[in-house]
């Protein structure tokens, strides 16, 4: 007898309720989530949000019974339809595993067989859940490859997965989740390493499938944004458990819990300004399981707390009257002034712009690669980068955006000196280094341009203190006199980017992932860098972690007058961080202006697609949606005429026509020194409506 053999339809299709449960040491007990509730109803999509180790992917993996040897239900209860999913043996898991439960992953990758070609692996699914045969299971395949909206479906089943881009092989993993059309599908993190144009794109199918096939949904993200254009509900989660649940609608304007209300002043809406009203970051760390605080866990990062009374006993989840199933983890709910202004904002002063301090000019970076699998066959040209030319001045935060293979990170190499230009000049005060590799570039140079990295596990060695780390840039720069004075300049790194000195004697296990990429920052501006080439450097924190990295770079540039060239595809922080933004594709730069400029019309095809793609966590605004066709092409056979014309919809606005299939665009210069890069007329350009309106209250 199956699950749905005896289930009603209008009773919850998964029910959890007072779910405990602890991964086992030799040594103790982790408790990792806590009565933890949430109901998800018949064709409704449920967000689960919260910082990174709050519980959110354990609950998924719970419901999936695949906490592996040391993790164990404790108590309370997962209803799939009804029947418990702790009380079921394997034969009975694995046949819901699959076939009406299925779970897609973050790295798609990681679900797909390198070996197989993807018609097999889809195939597979239907012929072992359902006993399909192996001709209507390919058949089943190629329609459901058709459903997630790849183009050519005969060459997608008969290719491997090595030979798609990301954003294809996160569809088929979504096909293969589909094919067996489960009654509940669980996704967690299923877009964070796809490009904001490709996130657009699945999220829209992600709906589309729900409403077409009547699947519910678990969907678990860090990204208020992506969650409201989601789902139905929400779910916030903090230190293991459930601190409020409701509607999207009601969480996002109706708040009653301190903790959501500071996840939402910690993340860039529009409004955000880094000066008049600044990003307000959480105070304090994010407690480990065996330090949580006696009473409410958020109690020591609360603003609301009061002593005696949130820290004497556990907090239970509370029923907020006029919601829908909207309950809060909050003694002090009813007591708090929702409406008021945040106290701790502070304003800051705007940086002063000076002089131009780095000019790039009709730089050109071209890679040779050979055509044969082995190293023989015609040799290609990957043209990474297409006459950049732009300056930067200082104290200026200059913003450069794109998808994945656009050239902004060739762009950077070619800056730091990591790789040479191919032609063009880069005049770094009046220094030109085009064709000057690091090794070559004496130690001033070096100093003045550094570099903050992505990932902040990566960069640091696990073997050294933090101190000896910046202190063995400081040797490199050949900072001080002694080792007393290096020593001396270190602590006031730490002091700069806001670490507790006695973090100098700490290993970088002994750090979260925000505490590493300061030492990264305060190691960057040991030489006293001038100019700071920012990759991607809060993509992989929480968003509450973000809020006060950037904040500590935008301090930083104050007082040192830096120029901070910020590479990134989150669009939301670069509206609030950016003094000016440069957008890029295909190795050209398709547009340049101020963020104000950038960011309202007229716009480049390119970024309006880009800024339309941008989830925004606040309900009075209002998208045009605009979802780019087809992935960007390869730099190394890159489309004739215009780089952006194979996925351009306003190509036919262009007179004459063909236009656009021949000829790169002209740079048009409009008001304000605003630069793109495209064959539209003035006319054209001037008819575009704002993709981003907020709705009058």
């Amino acid at each position: 007898m199956t699950a749905s053999d005896t289930w009603d339809p209008s009773q919850p299709i998964l029910e959890i309720e007072n779910l405990s449960i602890s991964f086992f040491t030799r040594l103790h007990e982790i408790p990792a989530v806590m009565d933890f509730s949430c109901t998800v109803m018949p064709g409704e999509a449920m967000g689960l949000v919260g910082e990174s180790g709050c519980g959110k992917s354990t609950v998924a993996l719970a419901v999936m019974r695949e906490l592996g040897k040391t993790g164990r239900i404790v108590s309370g209860s997962m209803k799939f339809k009804g029947r418990d999913l702790a009380l079921m043996n394997n034969e009975e898991l694995r046949h819901i595993r699959g076939s009406e439960i299925a779970m897609i992953y973050q790295e798609p990758m990681a679900s797909l067989n390198p070996a197989m070609k993807v018609g097999a692996q889809l195939a597979e699914v239907p012929m072992l859940h359902s006993g399909m045969s192996k001709a209507d299971a390919w058949a089943l395949a190629r329609q459901i490859v058709a459903d997630v909206r790849l183009p050519d479906p005969d060459r997608i089943i008969n290719a491997y997965p090595h030979q798609l881009s990301g954003g294809q092989q996160q569809r088929i993993v979504i096909a293969m989740a589909l094919m067996a059309k489960p009654a509940l599908l669980i996704l967690d993190e299923p877009t964070t390493a796809l490009d904001v144009t490709v996130e657009a794109g699945i999220v829209d199918l992600v709906k589309e499938l729900g409403r077409k096939y009547g699947t519910s949904m678990l969907f678990i993200s860090h990204n208020l944004g992506l969650v409201m254009d989601v789902c139905g509900r929400i779910c916030v989660m903090y230190s293991g458990e459930a601190v409020e649940t409701g509607s999207v609608t009601e969480v996002f304007d109706k708040m009653r819990h301190p903790y959501t209300q500071a996840l939402f002043r910690s993340i860039p809406l529009p409004g955000a300004d880094k000066n008049a009203r600044p990003l307000i970051s959480i105070p304090g760390n994010f407690p480990l399981p065996h330090e949580r605080p006696r009473g409410c866990n958020f109690g020591p990062r609360c603003d609301y707390f009061e002593k005696g009374r949130c820290d004497e006993t556990d907090v239970p989840m509370a029923h907020v009257p006029g919601g829908d199933r909207h309950d809060s983890r909050c003694l002090r709910w009813s007591e708090i002034d929702w409406a008021a202004p945040p106290a701790k904002r502070e304003v800051k002063q705007k940086a002063r712009i000076g002089e131009v301090v780095l000019k790039m000019d009709d730089l050109r970076k071209y890679y040779s690669v050979s055509g044969g699998a082995f190293g023989g066959g015609t040799k290609k040209v990957v043209k990474a980068n297409e006459t950049l030319s732009f300056e930067a001045r200082e104290g200026e935060t200059l913003a450069i955006v794109g998808e994945s293979g656009c050239g902004k990170s060739t762009f950077a190499k070619v800056l730091m000196g990591l790789e040479t230009a191919t032609s063009g000049s880069i005049m770094l005060f009046d220094e030109n280094v085009q064709s000057t590799p690091i090794q070559k570039r004496n130690t001033d140079t070096v100093s003045q341009v550094q570099m903050v990295f992505q990932n902040p596990f990566d960069t640091l060695n696990p073997s050294m203190t933090v101190g000896r780390q910046i202190i063995r840039a400081l040797e490199v720069f050949r900072f001080g006199a002694s080792d007393a004075d290096r020593r001396k300049r270190m602590l006031e790194l730490l002091d700069l980017v806001k670490l507790p000195r006695a973090f100098a004697e700490r290993m970088p296990r002994q750090l979260s992932g925000g505490q590493k990429q300061r030492v990264g920052i305060a190691r960057a501006f040991a030489g006293g860098a001038k100019v700071v080439v920012a990759d991607e450097p809060v993509s992989a924190l929480d968003v509450s972690v973000q809020a006060a990295v950037t904040d500590l770079l935008m301090d930083i540039q104050r007082e040192n007058k830096t120029t901070l060239l910020f590479i990134s595809h989150d669009l939301s922080i670069v509206r609030y961080l950016s003094d000016r933004v440069m957008v890029m594709y295909l190795g050209h730069v398709v547009e340049m202006g101020t963020t104000d400029q950038v960011f309202a019309p007229p716009y480049h095809p390119y970024t309006e697609a880009l800024l339309s793609a941008v989830p925004i966590a606040d309900t009075r605004v209002e998208r045009k949606r605009i979802v780019l066709e087809g992935d960007i092409p390869s730099a190394m056979n890159p489309p004739p005429g215009c780089p952006f014309q194979t996925r351009c919809h306003w190509k036919s606005r262009v007179t004459p026509a063909g236009l656009c299939d021949r000829e790169v665009p002209p740079v048009q210069m409009l008001e304000g020194g605003h630069q793109i890069k495209c064959h539209l007329s003035r006319e054209v350009l001037a008819t575009m409506e704002p993709v981003i309106k907020i709705a009058a209250e």
